[in-house]
C-alpha cells in the first residue's frame, strides 16, 4: 500500500489543509463544554439572562466558524481523494494495457475489472476518510483528556484510564479483520467473474435452457461473500457497543467522582457537565475512530491487491528497432504455448511467407492456428525457435511500431460504442473520409455503411448489437484495413460470410494496391484454396505445406478436410 503514495504527489497543499482545518473545528468544539460550565455556573446560578444569551452567540460562533472550518476541509479532502483515485486508476489501465494476454490469461478478466472499480473506490474513500479524521479524533480524544486534567486531576484519571483500553479494542479488532476484508474482495472478484461470464453469455444460457444452472452458481458465489462479509461484519459490529459500554462505565464513575467533588465544593455543576461532554466527545471521536479504523482496513486491503497489480511486470520486453516493415514473415522452429499449460500448443513450425503473398492456415479446432497468427505481433512470445520479419526477431523490433504495421481481425468481431467513422479510425486516427470508403469497398462493407442512416455517422452500440454477425465482421476487416497494414491477419473472420462475398474480399485484398503479407485463418477449405501457400496445422504441428493442389496430393490430413467439405473435388482429383 506505502508504494501507491506516490501517486499523491501534487496534492501536498490539500493534503495539509484538509486536516488542518479538521483541527481547526476540533478546537472550536472542544471549547463548547468550557462555555456551557459557564452557562451553568455563572449565566444560569446568578440568574443572569444577558450573560446566558451571550454565551449562547459565542457558542452559535463556534458553530459557524466550525461549520466553515469542517466544509473546508472537506473540499481539500475531496479534491485529494478524488485525484489521487484519478491518477490510480490511469496508472492501473496502463499498466493493463501493457500487459502481454499472458499475464491477463493469469490475473483473470473479473479481477482487473475489480480492482480498477471497487477497489480504487474503497481506496478513494479510505484515503477521504484519512485526511479528515485520521488527526481529528486523536486530536479530540487526547485534547478533551488534558482540558480535563485543567479542570480536576483526580476527574481526569477516569479519562488517562479508559483511552488505553478503547484504543487496544479498536486496534485489536482492526488487526483481525484487515485479512478478513481481504477474503471478502477475493470473494467479490468471484461474484463479478461470475455475473460478466452470464451476462456476455446470455443467448448461449437462453439456447441451452441454463438459466437454473448459472442462477445456482451465481447464488453459490453470492453466497460466500456474503457469509465473508457478515463475518467480517460480525467483529467489526464489536467496536460500537465495546465502546459505548466501556465509555458509559467510564461516565458512571466520572459522575460518581464529580458527585462528591460538588459535594465537598471542590467542583461546580457547571464543571462536572464539562467533564462529561468532554467523555461524550471522546466517545463520539472513538466511534468515529473505529468506523474510520475499518474503511483504513478495508483500504489497505483494496490498496495491496491493486499495488500487487501494479508490481505485475510484463513478461515481454519491448525492443528497440523500429525499422520499416515490408512484410515477409519467417518461422523458424516455433514451439509456443500458453501460461500454465501441460504440454505446447505449437510445435516445430517453420514456414516463410514473402512481402504481399497469400498465406492461408486451415486446421481442426485446437491445432494451434489463432496461437501461431497471434505470435505474428507478438500477443504472445515464442518459447522455443524465433518469429522473424523482413529478417529482424519480432522480439527486437518495438511493439508500437511492429503492431501499427499490422492489422488483426480477431475471431470474435468486436465494435465499440459510437459511430461507424469513430470505431473506423481506430484503423488510423486521421484517416480521410476517402481512405475509409477505400477499405469498405475493400472489405465488401460500403453496402452496410450505405444502408444505415447516416452512413459513416451512423451509431454502433456497444458491442455492435445493432449489427448482425456479417455487417461486424466486414466493418472489423474495414477497421484493420484503413492503416493500409503490411501484414493483415484475418483470424477466421469472414467465417459470418456467404461463400460470394468472402470470395469477392479475398479477391480485392488481393487485387489492392501494393497489398499486404495475408494470413487467412479458416476452417472453411475454400477460403484458402487459392492462397500462395497453405498451412495444414495438426494438434499444434505443421503437417503440410503448399498450394491446393500439392496439399491435395500429399496431405491426408488436408485432403481430409476437404473430402468432408467437397467430397466430389476429391473423388476426382484422388
Amino acid at each position: 500500500m506505502r508504494k501507491l503514495l506516490r501517486y499523491m504527489k501534487g496534492f501536498g497543499k490539500e493534503c495539509v489543509l484538509g486536516p488542518l482545518f479538521k483541527l481547526l473545528e476540533a478546537t472550536f468544539e472542544l471549547l463548547v463544554p468550557l462555555v456551557v460550565a459557564n452557562i451553568v455556573d455563572k449565566g444560569i446560578a446568578n440568574g443572569d439572562t444577558s450573560y446566558i444569551i451571550k454565551m449562547c452567540l459565542v457558542m452559535v460562533l463556534l458553530g459557524v466558524v466550525g461549520l466553515a472550518s469542517s466544509v473546508t476541509a472537506q473540499y481539500f479532502s475531496a479534491r485529494a481523494a478524488v485525484g489521487f483515485a484519478s491518477r490510480l486508476r490511469h496508472a492501473v489501465m496502463q499498466r493493463t494495457l501493457r500487459l502481454g494476454y499472458g499475464e491477463i490469461d493469469r490475473l483473470g478478466t473479473s479481477t482487473l475489472v475489480t480492482r480498477m472499480t471497487s477497489d480504487i473506490n474503497q481506496i478513494q474513500n479510505g484515503v477521504n476518510l484519512t485526511l479528515r479524521l485520521l488527526l481529528r479524533s486523536p486530536f479530540v480524544v487526547f485534547g478533551a483528556m488534558v482540558m480535563a486534567f485543567t479542570i480536576d486531576t483526580q476527574a481526569a484519571l477516569v479519562f488517562a484510564g479508559v483511552i488505553p483500553v478503547l484504543c487496544i479494542v479498536v486496534f485489536g479488532i482492526m488487526l483481525i479483520t484487515m485479512p478478513m476484508y481481504k477474503r471478502v474482495q477475493q470473494r467479490l472478484d468471484s461474484v463479478t467473474g461470475n455475473a460478466r461470464q452470464n451476462l456476455s453469455g446470455v443467448r448461449v444460457l437462453r439456447a441451452f435452457n441454463m438459466e437454473k444452472s448459472q442462477i445456482q452458481g451465481f447464488d453459490d458465489s453470492a453466497t460466500a461473500l456474503t457469509a465473508s462479509q457478515m463475518s467480517a461484519g460480525w467483529v467489526s459490529g464489536l467496536l460500537n457497543p465495546l465502546t459505548f459500554v466501556i465509555v458509559n462505565l467510564a461516565v458512571i464513575v466520572l459522575i460518581r467522582v464529580g458527585a462528591v467533588k460538588v459535594d465537598g465544593g471542590v467542583l461546580t455543576q457547571g464543571l462536572v457537565i464539562a467533564l462529561y461532554n468532554y467523555m461524550s466527545q471522546i466517545l463520539v471521536e472513538l466511534i468515529k475512530m473505529a468506523n474510520l479504523i475499518i474503511n483504513i482496513t478495508k483500504a489497505v486491503a483494496c490498496g495491496n491487491r491493486v499495488e500487487a497489480l501494479l508490481e505485475v511486470r510484463p513478461g515481454q520486453k519491448n525492443g528497440e528497432k523500429t525499422d520499416a516493415i515490408q512484410g515477409g514473415v519467417s518461422f523458424e522452429n516455433v514451439a509456443a504455448g500458453y501460461p500454465g499449460a501441460a504440454a505446447h500448443s505449437l510445435e516445430g513450425v517453420s514456414f516463410t511467407a514473402k512481402p504481399g503473398q497469400t498465406v492461408g492456415i486451415i486446421g481442426g479446432t485446437g491445432s494451434g492456428k489463432t496461437t501461431l497468427v497471434n505470435l505474428i505481433p507478438r500477443f504472445y512470445d515464442t518459447q522455443e525457435g524465433t518469429v522473424t520479419i523482413d529478417g529482424t526477431d519480432v522480439k527486437e523490433l518495438d511493439q508500437e511500431t511492429l503492431r501499427a504495421s499490422i492489422g488483426v481481425v480477431p475471431q470474435k468481431a468486436v465494435l465499440f460504442h459510437g459511430t461507424i467513422r469513430e470505431n473506423l479510425r481506430w484503423g488510423k486516427e486521421d484517416a480521410t473520409d476517402e481512405e475509409l470508403w477505400d477499405a469498405l469497398d475493400v472489405a465488401q462493407a460500403r453496402e452496410v455503411v450505405k444502408g444505415k442512416e447516416g452512413e459513416l455517422d451512423a451509431p454502433v452500440e456497444q458491442g455492435g448489437t445493432n449489427f448482425s454477425g456479417g455487417q461486424k465482421q466486414r466493418l472489423t476487416i474495414a477497421r484493420a484495413l484503413v492503416r493500409k497494414p503490411r501484414i493483415l491477419i484475418l483470424d477466421d473472420s469472414a467465417s459470418a460470410l456467404d461463400y460470394a462475398t468472402d470470395a469477392r474480399l479475398r479477391m480485392a485484398i488481393r487485387n489492392m494496391k501494393n497489398p499486404p503479407t495475408t494470413f487467412i485463418v479458416s476452417q472453411r477449405s475454400s477460403a484458402v484454396r487459392y492462397a500462395d501457400e497453405i498451412l495444414v496445422l495438426d494438434d499444434g504441428k505443421l503437417v503440410g505445406k503448399g498450394t491446393h493442389e500439392e496439399l491435395l496430393q500429399s496431405c491426408p490430413v488436408y485432403r481430409e478436410i476437404v473430402r468432408s467439405q467437397f467430397p466430389e473435388e476429391v473423388k476426382d482429383n484422388g
